[in-house]
């Protein structure tokens, strides 16, 4: 590849990438990128170190119709149904309990909320819910029991400074103030899921009146007294040794275990039946020891409760199960963290002359379409690399930007190498096999237009006695025989991936190893040439019907140098070979009448088929402008193999010839020269040297072209 091709490659697949970039940086690759981590989390959600120490109560359907049923009590339940849930809990010997519920107004059923609030303040330590934002609840300063709950946090001041406005509340929803002041601390339920209403991250605070608030599943961790020190810093809050990586929401990536029912999940009914026969002495349904040391979430997964969300796993997701997400990340330590955004940018920016680069290696658009089969999946396997390893690394735009270079590579080679491929097949489609003008557009490089100096194996054929035969014909006669007859040796042709130089009335040229490499060319036209004998051989009973008479081609081999390139003018031009080697073919063509033959090669031809056909050594010509003579052969047959009796007696009477044994060869040619028309062209020659007193070399002096 041209280094200036690569600097274009390189430039339009930049450009790719920049426009994925900005396109990412509009948010307009917001939805596809949340769609990818959907699928990453499906693939990979697996549950963490800490996931067995968090269990849920869920008021599922179930939970409804049984209480219900055995106490007539309709929704919403008195307070003290959760009195039993913090009771069996405490039995249990739970961490910590967080209700995912509001309890924002006081209890119509006296005493209901004195009951509660004496269960919570019995133990364990509790979190209650509250909605603290920006929409509901009234405009107020939070109160003073409920703020000495809440912990501080170093460098609040300082990360306030460059936070999100959604991260600042000025209206709450608190729970009432008797169970708030029993509770161990309020812990914030509102969320904000992404823009397609994917919960992909939770809150870990938001600040109200300068104070932080924490989230609900970080109310949980400090009231089991397991959260240390808070502090903040850009992009991150630290929880003693824990780090969380937020955004300037607060907000942090969950790290989900996997669909509802990922963790410990209990039904509020069994657990309120247990704690009945537990004071009733009975055994309880619920082994209280699968509350032992955990984190209890209690909330809502009956479907008209309304605290049903849509998160990567599941598009009917209990509220209380994220929260328990949420809590079992904080336990773990494991967030999974957002790539930056320099990284994700950069990672886009080198998609694009990547993919650019690498499509456009490949000519042909096969190659194109393999490149972007390799490349387009390559952010997806990063993406879930980095999932594995705990960090979002982006997927939308990078592949966005593949794409884009994959489609400016394609364009590219359409207007450039396209422009000289087309070129190509225009002027090769005539003399080229479909199969050669496939390697020369794969690597156009190959063919060097003009001329070059090569050895090539050159291939010489006429039809006997043409010249008479037409002049019997019509014109469209004529040419209908001529169609037949150069479509079935071209194709033979061809097929052998010879190159055809051209036509001439009946005379066909063609030759091997140009434009591409073919180190066989010699086996190649041998083969061509007796292909074309057999092909001829079937189709001679037609044209004999056609003609009248029988049509029989002479060919003439020879492999050597030359000279092979478009020659002509700029607009019209052939791809042909000029030099000695193409002469002596044509001779050869013209020897096979003195010898009665129809195939005769050069010994350059024969000396590189190395043996793979079965033949014989016609003898020693002497052509027109060569003072040297040249030693013929006549392939016989496709294979190498024995020679027979016929062609071993033929080389008896040519050694017998050469050692000056006239008579004695003239002798064994008549007697082969009935079945054999060389041996019969070498006994009358024999003969006639013989009748004039003279001695005979062998050597065929031929006075015609």
């Amino acid at each position: 590849m041209s280094r200036l091709k690569l600097w274009r490659l390189a430039a339009l697949g930049l450009l790719a990438g920049l426009a994925a970039t900005l396109l990412w940086g509009l948010g307009a690759l917001e939805r596809l990128e949340g769609l990818s981590w959907d699928v990453r989390a499906k693939l990979l959600a697996r549950p963490g170190p800490a996931s067995g120490q968090v269990a849920v109560i869920v008021v599922d359907q179930a939970s409804l119709d049984w209480v219900g049923a055995q106490f007539q009590l309709s929704w919403p339940w008195p307070r003290q149904v959760y009195e039993a849930v913090v009771a069996f809990c405490r039995r249990a010997g739970a961490k910590a309990v967080a209700f995912d519920i509001l309890f924002t107004e006081p209890s119509n059923l006296a005493g209901d909320d004195e009951a509660l609030a004496q269960a919570l303040r019995q133990g364990p330590p509790t979190a209650l819910a509250g909605v603290i934002g920006q929409r509901l609840g009234p405009d107020l300063t939070p109160p003073p029991w409920v703020v000495a709950r809440w912990p501080a946090a170093s460098g609040l001041s300082q990360w306030s400074a460059t936070a999100a406005p959604e991260v600042m509340a000025r209206r709450g929803l608190l729970p009432v103030a008797e169970l708030g002041r029993a509770a161990a601390l309020v812990g914030n339920v509102a969320h904000q899921p992404d823009a397609d209403q994917i919960v992909r991250r939770a809150e870990m605070f938001r600040l109200w009146d300068g104070r932080l608030v924490p989230s609900l599943p970080l109310a949980a961790l400090l009231a089991g007294g397991e959260a240390g020190a808070l502090g903040l810093t850009p992009g991150r809050l630290s929880l003693g040794r824990r780090v969380v990586a937020i955004d300037d929401q607060a907000r942090a990536v969950l790290n989900y275990r996997g669909g509802p029912g990922a963790h410990q999940r209990l039904s509020a009914a069994r657990v309120i039946r247990a704690e009945m026969q537990l004071r009733e002495g009975a055994p309880p349904d619920v082994d209280p020891k699968l509350l032992a040391g955990r984190y209890v979430l209690v909330g809502y997964s009956a479907p008209g409760l309304m605290d049903l969300r849509v998160s990567p796993l599941a598009a009917a997701h209990p509220g209380v199960e994220i929260q328990a997400t949420a809590l079992d990340n904080l336990l773990s330590g494991d967030f999974i963290n957002p790539a930056p955004p320099w990284l994700w940018a950069l990672l886009t920016l080198a998609m694009g002359p990547l993919a650019a680069l690498a499509g456009g290696l490949g000519g042909r658009a096969w190659q194109t379409v393999l490149a972007g089969c390799l490349l387009t999946p390559l952010p997806a396997a990063v993406g879930l690399a980095g999932y594995a390893a705990g960090a979002w690394l982006p997927v939308a735009g990078p592949t966005l930007a593949a794409l884009g270079g994959l489609a400016a590579a394609a364009v590219h080679n359409y207007a450039t190498e396209g422009r000289q491929k087309r070129f190509i097949r225009a002027a090769f489609r005539h003399y080229l096999s479909p199969a050669v003008i496939d390697q020369l557009m794969a690597d156009p490089s190959r063919l060097r237009l003009g001329g070059q100096r090569r050895e090539l194996s050159i291939f010489f054929s006429d039809l006997q006695g043409f010249t008479s035969i037409s002049e019997g014909l019509e014109p469209q006669e004529l040419t209908t025989l001529l169609n037949d007859y150069l479509s079935a040796m071209t194709d033979i042709i061809l097929g052998e991936g010879g190159t055809l130089d051209k036509y001439e009335g009946d005379a066909i040229i063609a030759f091997w190893n140009a434009p591409l490499d073919q180190p066989d060319h010699a086996a190649r036209a041998c083969r061509a040439a007796l292909r074309c004998q057999a092909e001829l051989a079937r189709l001679r009973p037609e044209f004999r019907r056609r003609v009248g008479q029988d049509l029989f081609m002479r060919v003439g081999i020879n492999s050597g140098p030359v000279v092979v390139g478009n020659m002509g003018s700029r607009e019209r031009f052939d791809y042909t070979v000029l030099g000695d080697a193409a002469n002596l073919a044509s001779r050869l063509e013209g020897a096979n009448k003195a010898f009665g033959a129809y195939l005769m090669v050069s010994e350059e031809t024969w000396r590189r088929t190395e043996g793979a056909f079965a033949g014989r050594e016609l003898g020693l010509i002497r052509v027109v402008g060569r003072a040297q003579p040249v030693r013929v052969f006549e392939p016989l047959a496709m294979a190498a193999g024995p020679v027979g009796p016929t062609m071993a007696a033929f080389a008896q009477a040519l050694a017998a010839l050469r050692q000056g044994d006239l008579p004695g060869a003239a002798e064994r040619f008549a007697a082969l020269a009935p079945d054999d028309p060389p041996a019969a062209a070498y006994a009358r020659r024999c003969q006639q040297f013989l009748a004039a007193g003279q001695g005979w070399d062998g050597v065929w002096i031929l006075g015609e072209k």
